[in-house]
């Protein structure tokens, strides 16, 4: 039997502070990386891949939720790919 890991509900402002500061943060960091000639093509896919696959996500829930969807599951793909990105590319 395997531990899962509790997600904590996240409300809609904190959302937004978080996708908002990891965008620049990742904008920022991703700059440098082309400035310094240091980023490589595995980095321009994934700028590409990630959007398309979080407004497919976006997308599908949209879709399959119709007008109960909530903004916060809306921005949720989003949010996760922005937050991880930072955390990635922080590393670097």
């Amino acid at each position: 039997m395997t531990a899962r890991k509790r997600r904590k509900t996240v409300s809609l402002p904190m959302m937004m502070t978080d996708l908002i500061m990891a965008s620049w943060e990742t904008i920022a960091l991703r700059t440098l990386l082309v400035m310094q000639n240091k980023c490589s093509p595995a980095e321009y896919q994934r700028m590409v891949r990630e959007k398309a696959v979080a407004a497919a996500t976006s997308g599908r829930r949209l879709i399959s939720a119709g007008s109960r969807v909530s903004m916060a599951s809306m921005l949720a793909p989003w949010r996760n790919r922005a937050v991880a990105n930072a955390k990635r590319l922080r590393k670097k």
